[in-house]
């Protein structure tokens, strides 16, 4: 594809949180809580072609910059994603996710018995390590990947 056929408008300013697989978009859009958004528009680029991915999907957030915490987050849900900081129509900073060493209110343990899935209480994870893309449960150590995790409604 052509520059000229982009297919979604460059930003002045914001955040462009690109390669995040399709099946993720709406756990991202979620996780960053982007439909409270109301003083920035956000466009959401859906099912795009890729060279790289084969499809991606992508959003842009007008004049808003996320801190590191919340965008760690989404290493949760979309560990690959390449987040880039636009000023003046300008890439001034691009950069990628973190996991976090702890993942509080998130995710959903997958163990049926799980305090946390008994008592009305938060969850609470521990990262194994982003090479090893598992979490382990505070309150019964019940490992889980991170391709099947269901996050907390």
């Amino acid at each position: 594809m052509k520059r000229e056929e982009q297919l979604v408008v460059k930003i002045e300013n914001g955040t462009v949180i690109d390669h995040i697989p399709s099946s993720k978009l709406f756990e991202v859009i979620n996780l960053l809580h982007l439909e409270d958004i109301k003083e920035s528009a956000v466009v959401i680029g859906y099912n795009l072609e890729s060279k790289k991915f084969g499809r991606k999907s992508l959003i842009k957030v007008f004049n808003k910059y996320f801190t590191d915490a919340e965008l760690n987050l989404l290493s949760v849900v979309a560990p690959n994603v390449t987040l880039c900081i636009i000023k003046n129509f300008e890439v001034v900073e691009k950069k990628k996710v973190v996991m976090p060493k702890e993942v509080r209110g998130i995710v959903k343990c997958a163990n049926p018995k799980c305090i946390t899935n008994n008592e009305p209480m938060e969850t609470v994870f521990h990262s194994n390590g982003e090479e090893k893309h598992t979490l382990t449960c505070h309150y019964c150590s019940k490992e889980q990947s991170l391709e099947g995790l269901k996050l907390v409604n």
